[in-house]
């Protein structure tokens, strides 16, 4: 019964793939706040990487890897349906096909780059907490939910920004773009860390689980060791 999972953990699962699929869509569009420009994605994407850390301190490296594989193939199969529904012809009524082939249009780059940065942040936040959590023996959650959003973050970021807007934003607007990008993610963590700490509290006491990840592989490839 080892491939067995349970309510909460297909719960946060359904979530995790939500609010990827929704940033990649909300990353087309470029928003100011108090005249600093960042990507409309910033209000879910950091979402997700709260969801890797209650997944990677419950059940371990091992299910956070299935919930990020499980990802990946979410925003891919929508960027895949996305692609035939801008390759066929509108009807001639239809006023939208301009804007509608504007987002979707955009999609295979900013998709391309959204799942390769996803990919390096998310298994880099998962693998940090999980070597965090063995060497502090559990302890310091708050440490460890900060920190390896911070690596993951910031590698998400270095990755996607280049390879999304690379050529269309100006350089010197691109590196503050990810300077910001980096701060106000994991100044997003740190605000919601309250919440985070009571989800998983109380997921480990529904669960009657508390996975420590000693003596596994941390092959990102390895799906098939649940």
């Amino acid at each position: 019964m080892k491939n067995k999972v349970s309510v909460p953990f297909m719960l946060l699962g359904i979530l995790f793939n939500v609010c990827l699929i929704t940033a990649n869509l909300l990353e087309t569009k470029i928003i100011q706040v108090f005249g600093i420009s960042i990507t409309a994605g910033l209000m879910v994407f950091p979402i997700s990487y709260i969801i890797n850390d209650c997944i990677a301190e419950v059940w371990g490296f091992k299910k956070a890897r299935l919930i990020i594989w499980s990802g990946f193939a979410m925003n891919f199969f929508v960027v895949g349906v996305a692609q035939i529904a801008v390759a066929i012809p509108a009807a001639p009524f239809w006023e939208g096909e301009e804007s509608f082939n504007f987002v979707f249009g955009m999609a295979p780059r900013i998709v391309f780059a959204s799942l390769s940065a996803f990919l390096a942040g998310s298994f880099l936040n998962a693998y940090v907490m999980s070597k965090m959590k063995l060497a502090s023996k559990g302890k310091n959650f708050s440490a460890r939910a900060i920190w390896s959003t911070v690596v993951g973050e910031t590698a998400d970021s270095l990755i996607f920004f280049p390879l999304a807007f690379g050529g269309i934003i100006a350089f010197k607007e691109l590196m503050i773009m990810m300077g910001v990008q980096i701060i106000l993610k994991s100044l997003y963590e740190v605000i919601i860390l309250p919440v985070t700490i009571c989800v998983v509290k109380a997921i480990k006491k529904i669960e009657g689980t508390d996975v420590y990840d000693e003596d596994i592989s941390y092959n990102i490839l390895n799906i098939k060791d649940l």
